[in-house]
């Protein structure tokens, strides 16, 4: 589903498995599971940030509700309970912050030509 808004995407099986391709590659954002088979998606957040402490990562998961899973306990800096709602929340907040990231264009009146000089009469 993000691929049809024209991100690229990588997947993994694991928790394992997605931090190798993390370690191997360049990305602009991590998504991840919470319950993933030998490490969960909070120890998975823990080895990212360790590499790339201002990486943005989404926590998604079916327990997000009933654990109590939140950013602040997470790590995470969004967290998305799966729900019909699962899809426009996690377009969103991709959107977001992909677009906290982009860098910042200078003011329009920095590129303006200098003003023009006017000549006074003495008098």
């Amino acid at each position: 589903m993000l691929e049809e808004f024209g991100h690229k995407v990588t997947t993994a099986v694991s928790g394992h498995e997605g931090l190798e391709c993390f370690r191997a590659g360049t990305f602009d954002l991590v998504i991840t599971d919470y319950k993933m088979p030998r490490m969960n998606g909070i120890e998975l957040i823990e080895r990212v940030r360790s590499l790339k402490k201002e990486i943005p990562i989404i926590l998604i998961s079916g327990f997000a509700d009933p654990l109590g899973l939140n950013e602040s306990n997470t790590g995470a800096d969004v967290v998305i309970q799966k729900s019909s709602n699962e899809v426009t929340q996690l377009v969103r907040s991709v959107n977001r912050l992909l677009r906290c990231r982009l860098p910042k264009k200078p003011p329009a009146a920095q590129h303006q030509p200098p003003a023009a000089k006017v000549k006074r009469k003495s008098g």
